[in-house]
């Protein structure tokens, strides 16, 4: 009986640990608990207890395609054919239009190793500014709200272990619940503990129905919602001045902007009643310690990072920030969405999370790398910029462990762009629905056919293992990026051993801001992760800002904000407000979990969840087909009647293509600083289809 191999689920940010064990008959593996691992403590969802059918040659890649002229059609190929195809098709589109034609589109879901890598690879081997990746969707907004009020962008400040422990915690658009289920015990155990719960959501969700308090805001007015309880917080003599004059700065201007926002005038326009909004004061106000947890709700809005500054505004004026079981942070949503952008892969950063316009930064990555600084390409566009200049100014796209034509918004038109490429190459596990719009397509290994690490979202590097010998005809993306490279001229600098590329990773990151240079392999393993920043010598830094910020004096900054209406508010053509989101058996854009019986069972497909009143008005009826229109398009999916939710706002799972593919109708209108879309509300009708 062979041990089995202690590694982590390959879906979300929590990352639980879990043993893989040889399965008992045939070949593969199968999944045990890991109790000992801290984030999890043994508990799994059905996405992570499942993950094994993703390994099944019936429902993945196993060896690579390319597009045949004659018949139009995808048709096997050998791996040098499609290598070579890819280098040809890159080579041509930089020979003919310049490096940035071709553009590098990655994922939250790649291993830190692989969006390094990803990142060199679109920087020294093909010398373009054209790289982004989908967690530009995921938490880009409460990642730049980090940066300007702290200095430092960790999606949380402090272990998870530290949420049962403190006194009240503000939970603003997120559905633990249903998105990673093992992380509702940290919020059960507060309430064992004494603490408080509140939730702030449109919708009565499974995680609303645990709160002490709910508030159920209109899509889009969060930012109004935080605004108004600041104003409470100053008008009955809640600040902590202390804290305010000791350790922040810019609190005049914040404060005035916070006035502005009266509580009546927050009624209006959250729909929240004042009495809750002082209650909640209360509430959050009465304990030593409290914390405010936001995800994507206030943030995948066209001003998320305003709206999560707001939150942070209120954590630093009551002194809930920089202190121990206090503070401000973000739950993460994709399984490497932290990592992912901390080493190159965002179109803005170089590895170690510098930044690309810094020239010491520059010098120094271009040292690791064995290249001249002055050839490294500027800032690039972001995910949505990208995706939308396909077959204009980027003419060529090579894409890695993302499925934009599902998950990107304003969908219809992103599936045209790229349709419209001269050149698509996609490296994927399964056949995605933008895989089988490709050029070439390669079957790459996923989480048990390889070693790597990923960053979870308390900030924890953790070390995935190899638990089996991957399939014949299938490669890891570091081989695919050792073959391109060397085919393009770039013979050294692109190993195929992800120990070996950690290593220059360490070297790459040291002295940034998200410093790797003191974790290794061997310590993970032993310490069960290892929380960055850890430089060289040091011991890893659960707990960020107790004695200081990541600022140059040391102070957290407030920004002052006002509320501003979202991109599309309803009118008369375009009534009500449609809201996206998940369910508890499928993942993401749903490529994976899609194939995974056990999950489709679980949740077949989209759905149109809207109240009792509205589907009165328009004639609904219970899985009746509804059609859902925005400025961008049209879904049909079947309705769900529930009094959970606003009578003005209709919800949409986003995990399906076709017809119920919610992405067809949500606004790529971009936050000006985080440059994140408004997923979380938009202007549709609604109707029987």
């Amino acid at each position: 009986m062979h041990s089995p191999t202690a590694t982590h689920c390959p879906y979300c940010a929590l990352q639980c640990g879990m043993n893989l064990r040889p399965a008992a008959a045939g070949p593969g593996v199968t999944v045990a608990e890991r109790p000992d691992f801290p984030v999890n403590r043994g508990a799994l969802c059905g996405k992570g207890r499942t993950a094994p059918a993703l390994l099944s040659s019936r429902v993945r890649l196993t060896e690579p395609l390319i597009r045949a002229h004659a018949t139009g059609q995808l048709e096997p190929a050998t791996w040098e054919e499609a290598l070579d195809a890819i280098a040809e098709g890159l080579t041509l589109t930089r020979r003919s239009h310049g490096p940035d034609a071709v553009g590098v589109f990655g994922g939250g879901g790649l291993t830190n190793e692989k969006a390094y890598a990803l990142g060199k690879f679109a920087r020294v081997a093909l010398g373009t500014s054209q790289i982004d990746y989908n967690g530009r969707f995921c938490m880009s907004s409460a990642a730049a709200a980090h940066q300007r009020a702290f200095g430092l962008d960790r999606g949380l400040p402090f272990p998870l272990a530290d949420v049962p422990r403190t006194g009240c915690v503000i939970l603003v658009g997120s559905n633990l619940a249903e998105t990673m289920p093992p992380a509702l015990r940290y919020l059960t155990e507060l309430k064992e503990n004494g603490g408080t719960l509140i939730v702030v959501d449109p919708r009565r969700t499974k995680t609303a129905e645990q709160a002490d308090l709910h508030l159920a805001p209109r899509p889009g007015t969060d930012l109004a919602l935080a605004l108004g309880l600041l104003h409470l917080v100053v008008a009955e003599g809640r600040t902590d001045e202390e804290f305010i004059a000791a350790r922040t700065a810019g609190w005049p201007e914040a404060r005035a902007a916070a006035m502005a926002h009266w509580p009546e005038l927050v009624e209006r326009i959250t729909g929240v009643p004042v009495p809750k909004l002082r209650e909640a004061v209360r509430m959050f106000c009465a304990p030593e310690a409290a914390m405010v947890l936001t995800a994507r709700g206030p943030e995948q809005q066209s001003k998320g990072t305003d709206t999560v500054g707001a939150w942070i505004n209120l954590c630093l004026a009551t002194g809930r920030a920089g202190r121990p079981l206090s503070g401000y942070g973000c739950l993460t949503g994709q399984g490497n969405g932290q990592g992912g952008r901390e080493h190159g892969q965002k179109a803005d950063q170089l590895p170690g999370y510098r930044k690309l316009t810094d020239p010491a930064a520059r010098a120094h990555v271009a040292g690791v790398w064995g290249v001249d600084p002055d050839s490294l390409p500027g800032p690039g566009r972001s995910a949505y910029e990208l995706l939308d200049a396909l077959g204009g100014e980027v003419k060529a796209l090579l894409l890695m462990g993302s499925n934009p034509v599902v998950s990107a918004p304003r969908a219809a038109h992103v599936e045209e762009r790229l349709r419209s490429l001269d050149f698509l190459a996609v490296a994927d596990v399964v056949l995605s629905e933008t895989a089988a719009l490709a050029d070439v397509v390669l079957p790459v290994t996923q989480w048990a056919e390889e070693t790597g690490t990923t960053t979870n979202l308390e900030g924890r590097v953790l070390l995935r293992r190899q638990a089996l010998t991957p399939p014949p005809g299938v490669r890891s993306d570091l081989s695919v990026l050792h073959g391109l490279a060397s085919r393009l001229g770039v013979a050294k600098g692109f190993p195929e051993d992800p120990e070996e590329v950690f290593e220059e990773l360490r070297r790459a990151s040291a002295g940034g801001p998200a410093d790797y240079s003191g974790i290794d392999y061997a310590r993970i393993a032993e310490e069960d992760g290892v929380f960055w920043p850890c430089p060289e010598g040091g011991t890893g830094t659960p707990r960020l800002f107790l004695d200081r910020f990541a600022t140059e004096d040391g102070r957290a900054r407030f920004v002052p904000v006002a509320h501003r209406d979202a991109d599309e508010v309803p009118d008369a053509e375009y009534p009500l407000l449609l809201t996206t989101g998940r369910v508890v058996a499928q993942y993401q854009s749903g490529a994976q979990t899609r194939r995974v019986e056990e999950l489709n069972a679980a949740a077949p497909g989209a759905f149109v969840e809207l109240h009792p009143r509205l589907a009165e008005r328009i004639g609904a009826v219970e899985g009746g087909p509804l059609e859902v229109v925005s400025r961008r398009g049209r879904a049909v999916a079947p309705a769900r009647i529930t009094d959970a939710i606003r009578a003005d706002t209709v919800f949409m799972p986003f995990h399906w293509p076709g017809e119920g593919r919610a992405n067809s109708l949500t606004n790529p209108a971009l936050d000006p600083v985080s440059r994140m879309p408004e997923f979380k509300v938009c202007a549709v009708r609604v109707r029987p289809a």
